[in-house]
């Protein structure tokens, strides 16, 4: 679980920042982070946009009047940016030597598994602590059963999904409803179950276009007209657009519309359950590296902390059960 140096003095000084897509909640696990660390004495600094602030030495000492007034708003405060050069041992070399400048000597990164993919090569070679915390609207980390802003994305998109399906009610139409989820399914997994739609198309399934569209035949002939098809942007078939133009092919008398929910899902106050999770990870992460756990992420499984090696965090990926799939089913006929 340590770098390759085995051993690490003890951490005064932490570096903290948000990397890779912003997530409602975000500004709740900087606050927790800040205040936990000033609680036991120790310095922080916030790296303004990521890995790339650690680059531009835009890096500040923060303390408790830093973060007040936070908690409640989405986005967050340090900024996020992608940042290529990072993945270069040269950027890499940089941003250490602005680290030490500052006598940073522990990182808690807030990000997705590209940022810890980061934090992990940056950890091995630098021998600087580690600890991240999962930060990304689309649960698609292991190691952990929520990622901070996924609620919040969740009912925002339940929240539109409810208002789209009393005007396809006006109207007798079918309704495609695409949600974020590139690579995972589960934002359109649980805002569709969670809204009653009928066909629910994820990345991690195989889409049966035949299936769909003999199930809407089906249901238009036994006059079912309002149907919700909730498909994750990542989907192998194509997002809302594509699944509409084959379908509408197959089935011309269906009046179909696409709407297509896009960044809305990232943005607005978090809910209460992401504003708990992000400080209670957020406190964790500095109690890691007090107590010398390094280079993990910090997940919640089952109501306990749980601590996974950030590569395997980096690896893994969430399995959708097959029970979730079976309930789609039978609760959608």
């Amino acid at each position: 679980m340590n770098s390759k140096k085995g051993t690490h003095k003890k951490v005064t000084k932490i570096g903290v920042l948000t990397s890779g897509g912003d997530s409602p909640g975000m500004n709740a696990c900087i606050r927790a982070v800040v205040r936990t660390s000033r609680y036991y004495g120790m310095d922080v600094f916030g790296i303004v946009r990521g890995y790339q602030g650690m680059l531009d030495s835009d890096i500040n000492e923060m303390d408790s009047r830093s973060v007040a007034n936070i908690i409640q708003r989405g986005g967050t405060i340090l900024k996020t940016a992608r940042c290529l050069e990072f993945y270069e041992p040269q950027g890499r070399k940089k941003a250490y030597e602005n680290l030490k400048k500052k006598g940073i000597d522990g990182l808690v990164i807030i990000g997705g598994d590209g940022s810890f993919r980061g934090a992990q090569l940056f950890s091995n070679e630098y021998d600087i602590p580690c600890i991240g915390i999962p930060g990304t609207i689309d649960k698609d980390i292991a190691g952990t059963d929520f990622t901070i802003g996924f609620d919040t994305a969740v009912n925002t998109a339940i929240e539109s999904i409810d208002k789209i399906r009393d005007t396809a009610d006006a109207h007798d139409r079918l309704f495609i409803i695409e949600v974020m989820g590139r690579d995972a399914g589960y934002i359109a997994l649980h805002s569709g179950i969670a809204t009653g739609a009928e066909h629910i198309l994820i990345p991690e399934r195989k889409t049966d276009m035949e299936a769909l569209v003999a199930s809407l035949e089906e249901k238009e002939k036994r006059k079912k007209l309002v149907n919700l098809v909730v498909v994750a942007e990542g989907d192998e078939f194509g997002g809302g657009n594509e699944v509409a133009k084959t379908i509408k092919s197959r089935l011309p008398n269906l009046d179909v519309r696409v709407a297509i929910l896009g960044h809305i899902q990232r943005g607005g106050s978090p809910t209460c359950l992401d504003r708990l999770i992000a400080s209670r990870m957020g406190y964790s992460a500095v109690e890691c590296l007090m107590e010398g756990k390094h280079n993990v992420m910090v997940g919640i499984m089952n109501n306990r902390m749980h601590y996974t090696p950030l590569n395997n965090a980096v690896k893994a990926k969430q399995k959708v059960s097959e029970e979730w799939m079976k309930i789609v089913k039978i609760l959608a006929s």
